[in-house]
Protein backbone atom coordinates (compact mmCIF):
# COMPACT_ATOMS: atom_id res chain seq x y z
CA UNK A 1 0.00 0.00 0.00
CA UNK A 2 2.79 2.58 -1.22
CA UNK A 3 0.57 6.22 -1.23
CA UNK A 4 2.45 7.15 -4.22
CA UNK A 5 0.38 5.39 -6.03
CA UNK A 6 -3.06 6.42 -4.68
CA UNK A 7 -4.86 9.03 -6.98
CA UNK A 8 -6.10 11.10 -4.41
CA UNK A 9 -6.94 15.13 -4.37
CA UNK A 10 -6.78 17.91 -1.54
CA UNK A 11 -9.33 16.07 1.16
CA UNK A 12 -6.76 13.10 0.95
CA UNK A 13 -4.17 15.46 1.85
CA UNK A 14 -5.93 18.07 4.39
CA UNK A 15 -6.36 15.16 6.08
CA UNK A 16 -2.89 14.13 6.36
CA UNK A 17 -1.77 17.35 8.21
CA UNK A 18 -4.74 18.19 10.39
CA UNK A 19 -4.20 18.05 14.07
CA UNK A 20 -7.16 18.63 15.06
CA UNK A 21 -9.55 16.60 17.09
CA UNK A 22 -12.80 17.22 14.60
CA UNK A 23 -12.08 17.37 10.73
CA UNK A 24 -14.93 18.78 9.20
CA UNK A 25 -15.19 18.78 4.88
CA UNK A 26 -17.95 20.71 3.97
CA UNK A 27 -18.68 20.59 -0.04
CA UNK A 28 -20.08 20.58 -3.02
CA UNK A 29 -21.42 17.66 -5.21
CA UNK A 30 -18.73 15.18 -6.76
CA UNK A 31 -15.93 17.34 -4.76
CA UNK A 32 -14.13 13.97 -4.16
CA UNK A 33 -14.82 14.38 -0.32
CA UNK A 34 -16.12 11.12 0.96
CA UNK A 35 -13.92 9.28 -2.08
CA UNK A 36 -10.98 10.53 -0.16
CA UNK A 37 -11.64 10.36 3.02
CA UNK A 38 -11.97 6.20 2.58
CA UNK A 39 -8.30 6.33 1.00
CA UNK A 40 -7.03 8.25 3.66
CA UNK A 41 -8.58 5.84 6.07
CA UNK A 42 -7.33 2.63 4.36
CA UNK A 43 -3.79 3.65 2.90
CA UNK A 44 -2.91 6.31 6.09
CA UNK A 45 -4.79 5.48 9.23
CA UNK A 46 -4.49 2.01 9.25
CA UNK A 47 -1.15 2.03 7.75
CA UNK A 48 0.38 4.02 10.81
CA UNK A 49 -1.56 2.19 13.04
CA UNK A 50 -2.59 -1.57 14.47
CA UNK A 51 -5.44 -2.39 16.92
CA UNK A 52 -7.61 0.27 16.15
CA UNK A 53 -11.84 0.50 16.37
CA UNK A 54 -13.18 2.50 13.18
CA UNK A 55 -16.34 3.31 12.81
CA UNK A 56 -18.04 4.32 9.71
CA UNK A 57 -21.89 5.78 10.34
CA UNK A 58 -24.66 7.00 8.05
CA UNK A 59 -28.37 7.44 9.42
CA UNK A 60 -30.00 4.40 7.67
CA UNK A 61 -28.44 1.20 6.82
CA UNK A 62 -29.95 1.56 3.78
CA UNK A 63 -28.30 4.62 2.96
CA UNK A 64 -24.79 3.02 4.22
CA UNK A 65 -25.06 0.02 2.46
CA UNK A 66 -25.63 2.08 -0.65
CA UNK A 67 -23.15 4.68 -0.50
CA UNK A 68 -19.74 4.91 1.53
CA UNK A 69 -19.84 1.43 2.26
CA UNK A 70 -19.91 0.33 -1.46
CA UNK A 71 -17.28 2.89 -2.04
CA UNK A 72 -15.12 1.76 0.59
CA UNK A 73 -15.31 -1.84 -0.60
CA UNK A 74 -15.05 -1.23 -4.34
CA UNK A 75 -11.61 0.78 -3.29
CA UNK A 76 -9.94 -2.23 -1.62
CA UNK A 77 -10.89 -4.24 -4.75
CA UNK A 78 -9.62 -2.24 -7.21
CA UNK A 79 -6.45 -1.98 -5.28
CA UNK A 80 -6.49 -5.61 -4.65
CA UNK A 81 -6.00 -5.92 -1.04
CA UNK A 82 -9.64 -7.24 -0.42
CA UNK A 83 -9.69 -11.13 1.53
CA UNK A 84 -12.98 -13.18 2.55
CA UNK A 85 -10.76 -13.92 5.70
CA UNK A 86 -10.92 -10.03 6.76
CA UNK A 87 -14.29 -9.48 5.73
CA UNK A 88 -17.15 -10.53 8.41
CA UNK A 89 -20.24 -9.86 6.13
CA UNK A 90 -22.67 -10.68 9.55
CA UNK A 91 -21.29 -7.84 11.48
CA UNK A 92 -20.65 -5.65 8.59
CA UNK A 93 -16.78 -5.26 9.29
CA UNK A 94 -13.93 -5.47 7.54
CA UNK A 95 -10.17 -6.12 9.30
CA UNK A 96 -6.62 -3.86 7.98
CA UNK A 97 -3.41 -4.57 9.72
CA UNK A 98 -5.24 -5.38 13.13
CA UNK A 99 -7.76 -2.26 12.73
CA UNK A 100 -11.36 -3.26 12.85
CA UNK A 101 -13.67 -0.91 9.93
CA UNK A 102 -17.23 -1.50 11.83
CA UNK A 103 -20.00 0.22 9.32
CA UNK A 104 -23.21 1.19 11.75
CA UNK A 105 -26.32 3.07 11.24
CA UNK A 106 -28.06 5.28 13.41
CA UNK A 107 -30.97 3.12 13.40
CA UNK A 108 -28.90 0.41 15.30
CA UNK A 109 -29.01 1.87 18.77
CA UNK A 110 -27.25 -0.88 20.61
CA UNK A 111 -24.14 -0.01 18.29
CA UNK A 112 -24.16 3.75 18.94
CA UNK A 113 -24.15 2.90 22.83
CA UNK A 114 -21.67 0.21 22.57
CA UNK A 115 -18.00 0.01 22.24
CA UNK A 116 -15.91 2.95 22.19
CA UNK A 117 -13.66 3.43 19.07
CA UNK A 118 -10.97 5.40 18.15
CA UNK A 119 -11.84 7.13 14.91
CA UNK A 120 -14.98 7.94 13.53
CA UNK A 121 -16.38 8.80 9.78
CA UNK A 122 -19.56 10.19 9.88
CA UNK A 123 -20.80 10.01 5.90
CA UNK A 124 -23.58 13.00 5.21
CA UNK A 125 -23.49 14.41 9.05
CA UNK A 126 -26.25 16.54 8.37
CA UNK A 127 -28.67 13.72 8.35
CA UNK A 128 -27.74 13.08 11.82
CA UNK A 129 -29.81 14.75 15.45
CA UNK A 130 -27.95 16.28 17.60
CA UNK A 131 -28.24 13.42 19.97
CA UNK A 132 -26.92 11.10 17.63
CA UNK A 133 -23.86 13.57 17.45
CA UNK A 134 -23.42 13.51 20.84
CA UNK A 135 -23.52 10.02 21.69
CA UNK A 136 -20.60 9.50 18.88
CA UNK A 137 -18.29 12.09 20.25
CA UNK A 138 -18.83 10.65 23.33
CA UNK A 139 -17.41 7.46 22.68
CA UNK A 140 -15.03 8.43 20.02
CA UNK A 141 -11.00 8.73 21.60
CA UNK A 142 -8.92 10.01 19.08
CA UNK A 143 -10.60 11.73 15.49
CA UNK A 144 -13.75 12.31 14.32
CA UNK A 145 -14.38 13.11 10.26
CA UNK A 146 -17.86 14.51 9.25
CA UNK A 147 -18.70 15.34 5.81
CA UNK A 148 -21.97 17.10 4.11
CA UNK A 149 -23.34 19.03 1.52
CA UNK A 150 -24.51 21.94 3.07
CA UNK A 151 -28.27 22.11 1.87
CA UNK A 152 -29.75 23.25 5.13
CA UNK A 153 -29.57 26.63 5.75
CA UNK A 154 -29.80 26.20 9.93
CA UNK A 155 -27.88 23.18 11.21
CA UNK A 156 -26.45 21.60 14.52
CA UNK A 157 -23.14 21.32 12.78
CA UNK A 158 -22.76 25.09 11.99
CA UNK A 159 -23.64 26.07 15.81
CA UNK A 160 -22.48 22.86 17.98
CA UNK A 161 -19.42 22.10 16.04
CA UNK A 162 -18.25 24.56 13.65
CA UNK A 163 -17.17 27.37 16.34
CA UNK A 164 -14.82 24.53 18.81
CA UNK A 165 -11.16 25.14 19.23
CA UNK A 166 -10.68 21.97 18.25
CA UNK A 167 -12.01 21.88 14.59
CA UNK A 168 -10.25 22.20 10.95
CA UNK A 169 -13.07 23.11 8.74
CA UNK A 170 -12.49 22.37 5.08
CA UNK A 171 -14.68 23.39 2.26
CA UNK A 172 -14.25 21.81 -1.87
CA UNK A 173 -15.86 22.08 -4.74
CA UNK A 174 -16.04 19.80 -8.00
CA UNK A 175 -13.21 22.10 -9.25
CA UNK A 176 -10.80 20.27 -6.52
CA UNK A 177 -11.46 16.89 -8.29
CA UNK A 178 -8.97 16.40 -10.39
CA UNK A 179 -10.39 13.10 -12.11
CA UNK A 180 -14.07 14.23 -12.75
CA UNK A 181 -14.96 13.98 -16.37
CA UNK A 182 -16.23 16.81 -18.51
CA UNK A 183 -19.33 15.37 -19.00
CA UNK A 184 -20.44 15.53 -14.90
CA UNK A 185 -18.36 18.75 -14.46
CA UNK A 186 -21.03 20.43 -17.42
CA UNK A 187 -23.57 18.86 -15.72
CA UNK A 188 -23.14 20.92 -12.27
CA UNK A 189 -22.24 24.01 -13.65
CA UNK A 190 -25.85 23.67 -15.65
CA UNK A 191 -27.30 24.55 -12.16
CA UNK A 192 -25.58 28.27 -12.55
CA UNK A 193 -28.19 29.14 -14.59
CA UNK A 194 -31.34 26.59 -13.30
CA UNK A 195 -31.34 27.91 -9.70
CA UNK A 196 -29.51 29.99 -7.43
CA UNK A 197 -29.51 27.74 -3.98
CA UNK A 198 -28.82 24.57 -6.08
CA UNK A 199 -25.77 26.33 -7.76
CA UNK A 200 -24.55 27.76 -3.93
CA UNK A 201 -24.83 24.09 -2.40
CA UNK A 202 -24.20 21.58 -5.18
CA UNK A 203 -21.63 24.14 -7.50
CA UNK A 204 -20.09 25.93 -4.00
CA UNK A 205 -20.34 23.93 -1.10
CA UNK A 206 -21.57 26.78 0.93
CA UNK A 207 -24.77 26.86 2.80
CA UNK A 208 -27.97 26.41 1.33
CA UNK A 209 -31.71 27.56 2.49
CA UNK A 210 -34.79 25.35 3.02
CA UNK A 211 -37.10 28.10 1.36
CA UNK A 212 -39.37 26.97 -1.16
CA UNK A 213 -39.09 23.29 -0.62
CA UNK A 214 -42.09 21.75 -2.62
CA UNK A 215 -42.83 18.74 -0.05
CA UNK A 216 -43.05 18.37 3.47
CA UNK A 217 -42.37 14.64 4.46
CA UNK A 218 -41.64 12.26 7.34
CA UNK A 219 -39.88 8.84 7.03
CA UNK A 220 -41.38 5.59 8.39
CA UNK A 221 -39.67 2.14 8.86
CA UNK A 222 -42.28 0.34 6.70
CA UNK A 223 -45.66 0.29 4.38
CA UNK A 224 -48.17 -0.20 6.76
CA UNK A 225 -50.06 -3.46 6.44
CA UNK A 226 -53.34 -1.75 6.14
CA UNK A 227 -52.23 0.34 3.55
CA UNK A 228 -53.60 0.22 -0.10
CA UNK A 229 -51.06 0.00 -3.18
CA UNK A 230 -52.23 2.71 -5.29
CA UNK A 231 -49.52 2.35 -8.81
CA UNK A 232 -45.98 1.70 -9.63
CA UNK A 233 -44.04 4.82 -11.01
CA UNK A 234 -41.29 5.02 -13.33
CA UNK A 235 -38.77 7.65 -14.47
CA UNK A 236 -36.54 6.64 -17.59
CA UNK A 237 -33.02 7.87 -17.29
CA UNK A 238 -29.52 6.18 -18.47
CA UNK A 239 -25.93 8.44 -18.33
CA UNK A 240 -26.39 11.39 -16.01
CA UNK A 241 -30.12 11.33 -14.75
CA UNK A 242 -30.77 7.30 -12.84
CA UNK A 243 -33.81 5.52 -13.55
CA UNK A 244 -36.14 5.60 -11.16
CA UNK A 245 -38.81 3.27 -9.96
CA UNK A 246 -41.31 3.63 -6.81
CA UNK A 247 -44.31 2.05 -5.13
CA UNK A 248 -47.03 4.41 -3.57
CA UNK A 249 -49.52 3.05 -0.90
CA UNK A 250 -52.75 5.01 0.82
CA UNK A 251 -53.92 4.58 4.39
CA UNK A 252 -56.56 7.42 4.56
CA UNK A 253 -55.17 10.81 4.81
CA UNK A 254 -51.33 9.37 4.21
CA UNK A 255 -49.78 8.61 1.37
CA UNK A 256 -46.51 6.15 1.82
CA UNK A 257 -43.55 5.76 -0.87
CA UNK A 258 -41.08 3.46 -1.28
CA UNK A 259 -38.08 3.70 -3.73
CA UNK A 260 -37.19 0.00 -6.04
CA UNK A 261 -34.98 1.51 -8.22
CA UNK A 262 -32.55 4.62 -8.69
CA UNK A 263 -29.58 3.54 -11.07
CA UNK A 264 -28.09 5.45 -14.33
CA UNK A 265 -27.11 3.17 -17.36
CA UNK A 266 -29.86 0.83 -17.33
CA UNK A 267 -31.40 -0.33 -20.61
CA UNK A 268 -34.71 -1.42 -21.13
CA UNK A 269 -33.77 -4.92 -20.64
CA UNK A 270 -31.99 -4.26 -17.41
CA UNK A 271 -35.47 -2.65 -16.22
CA UNK A 272 -37.32 -5.30 -16.97
CA UNK A 273 -34.68 -7.58 -15.71
CA UNK A 274 -34.79 -5.94 -12.43
CA UNK A 275 -38.41 -5.80 -12.54
CA UNK A 276 -38.07 -9.76 -12.07
CA UNK A 277 -35.50 -9.95 -9.52
CA UNK A 278 -37.80 -7.14 -7.17
CA UNK A 279 -40.93 -9.61 -7.76
CA UNK A 280 -43.49 -7.70 -9.93
CA UNK A 281 -45.52 -9.34 -12.50
CA UNK A 282 -48.30 -8.84 -15.13
CA UNK A 283 -50.80 -7.54 -12.66
CA UNK A 284 -48.99 -4.95 -11.21
CA UNK A 285 -49.57 -1.38 -12.48
CA UNK A 286 -46.66 0.35 -13.70
CA UNK A 287 -47.10 4.19 -14.86
CA UNK A 288 -44.50 5.78 -17.11
CA UNK A 289 -43.23 8.98 -18.66
CA UNK A 290 -45.37 9.50 -21.51
CA UNK A 291 -42.60 11.34 -23.56
CA UNK A 292 -40.96 7.73 -23.82
CA UNK A 293 -43.46 5.84 -26.00
CA UNK A 294 -40.53 3.71 -27.35
CA UNK A 295 -39.17 2.78 -24.23
CA UNK A 296 -43.15 1.66 -22.67
CA UNK A 297 -43.63 -0.72 -25.73
CA UNK A 298 -40.79 -2.34 -25.46
CA UNK A 299 -40.92 -3.21 -21.85
CA UNK A 300 -45.00 -3.88 -22.21
CA UNK A 301 -43.86 -6.29 -24.87
CA UNK A 302 -41.30 -8.04 -22.54
CA UNK A 303 -44.07 -8.83 -20.45
CA UNK A 304 -44.77 -5.62 -18.06
CA UNK A 305 -47.99 -3.68 -17.37
CA UNK A 306 -46.25 -0.41 -18.15
CA UNK A 307 -48.71 2.48 -18.83
CA UNK A 308 -48.11 6.06 -20.36
CA UNK A 309 -49.15 8.18 -17.17
CA UNK A 310 -51.43 11.17 -18.20
CA UNK A 311 -50.36 14.34 -19.74
CA UNK A 312 -51.07 17.64 -18.16
CA UNK A 313 -49.10 19.86 -15.75
CA UNK A 314 -46.36 19.17 -13.17
CA UNK A 315 -48.20 20.85 -10.58
CA UNK A 316 -51.27 18.78 -10.83
CA UNK A 317 -49.73 15.62 -9.85
CA UNK A 318 -47.72 17.93 -6.83
CA UNK A 319 -50.82 19.01 -5.55
CA UNK A 320 -52.61 15.38 -5.34
CA UNK A 321 -49.37 14.51 -3.28
CA UNK A 322 -49.51 17.33 -1.19
CA UNK A 323 -52.81 17.04 0.21
CA UNK A 324 -51.74 13.96 1.83
CA UNK A 325 -49.34 13.48 4.80
CA UNK A 326 -46.10 12.16 2.94
CA UNK A 327 -44.20 9.40 4.66
CA UNK A 328 -41.08 7.46 3.10
CA UNK A 329 -39.67 4.57 3.66
CA UNK A 330 -36.03 4.99 5.47
CA UNK A 331 -34.28 2.65 2.75
CA UNK A 332 -35.68 5.12 -0.08
CA UNK A 333 -32.47 7.07 0.51
CA UNK A 334 -32.58 8.73 -2.81
CA UNK A 335 -36.17 9.57 -2.56
CA UNK A 336 -35.81 10.94 0.49
CA UNK A 337 -32.40 13.24 -0.56
CA UNK A 338 -34.96 14.42 -3.77
CA UNK A 339 -37.79 15.18 -0.88
CA UNK A 340 -34.82 17.20 0.87
CA UNK A 341 -34.01 19.18 -2.30
CA UNK A 342 -37.19 19.75 -4.67
CA UNK A 343 -38.32 22.96 -4.53
CA UNK A 344 -39.53 26.09 -6.39
CA UNK A 345 -37.81 28.43 -8.50
CA UNK A 346 -37.53 32.27 -6.92
CA UNK A 347 -37.59 34.69 -8.70
CA UNK A 348 -35.24 37.81 -8.95
CA UNK A 349 -36.70 39.37 -6.08
CA UNK A 350 -36.21 35.97 -3.94
CA UNK A 351 -40.47 35.65 -4.35
CA UNK A 352 -41.61 32.10 -4.77
CA UNK A 353 -43.48 30.91 -7.89
CA UNK A 354 -45.46 27.87 -8.45
CA UNK A 355 -42.94 26.38 -11.47
CA UNK A 356 -40.45 23.43 -9.77
CA UNK A 357 -36.58 23.44 -10.35
CA UNK A 358 -36.19 20.65 -12.74
CA UNK A 359 -33.55 18.79 -10.81
CA UNK A 360 -33.61 16.45 -7.66
CA UNK A 361 -37.03 15.32 -8.82
CA UNK A 362 -36.05 11.62 -10.50
CA UNK A 363 -38.23 9.97 -7.90
CA UNK A 364 -40.14 12.46 -6.99
CA UNK A 365 -41.04 12.52 -11.03
CA UNK A 366 -41.82 8.15 -10.69
CA UNK A 367 -43.93 9.23 -7.39
CA UNK A 368 -45.84 11.37 -9.35
CA UNK A 369 -46.47 8.92 -11.92
CA UNK A 370 -47.99 6.61 -9.45
CA UNK A 371 -50.65 8.47 -8.43
CA UNK A 372 -51.71 11.12 -11.28
CA UNK A 373 -53.20 8.22 -13.39
CA UNK A 374 -55.12 6.91 -10.52
CA UNK A 375 -55.99 9.42 -8.12
CA UNK A 376 -58.81 11.64 -9.07
CA UNK A 377 -60.01 14.78 -7.64
CA UNK A 378 -63.60 15.30 -6.41
CA UNK A 379 -65.78 18.94 -6.06
CA UNK A 380 -64.88 18.67 -2.23
CA UNK A 381 -61.03 19.41 -3.14
CA UNK A 382 -60.92 15.46 -1.37
CA UNK A 383 -59.11 12.53 -3.73
CA UNK A 384 -60.21 8.82 -4.20
CA UNK A 385 -59.31 6.04 -6.60
CA UNK A 386 -60.05 6.06 -10.17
Amino acid sequence: MELIKLKTNKVFKQLETSTAKIVVQQGGTRSGKTFNILLWIIFSYCERNEGKIITICRKSFPALRGTVMRDFFQIIKDHEIYTEEAHSKTANEYTINKNTIEFISLDMPQKIRGRKRDLLFANEANELTQEDWTQLLFRTNEKVILDYNPSEEFHWIYDQVLPRKDVDFFQTTYKDNPFLGDVIKEEIERLRGVDENYWRVYGLGERGTARSLVYTFTTCKEIPTEAKLVSYGLDFGYSSDPTSLVRTYLLEDNMYVDELLYRTGMTNQDIANEMKVLGLDRSNEIYADSAEPKSIEEIYRMGWNVKPTIKGSINIGIDIIRRYKLHATESSFNLIKELRNYKYIEDKNGHMTNKPVDNFNHALDALRYSVVNKISQSHLGRYSFR
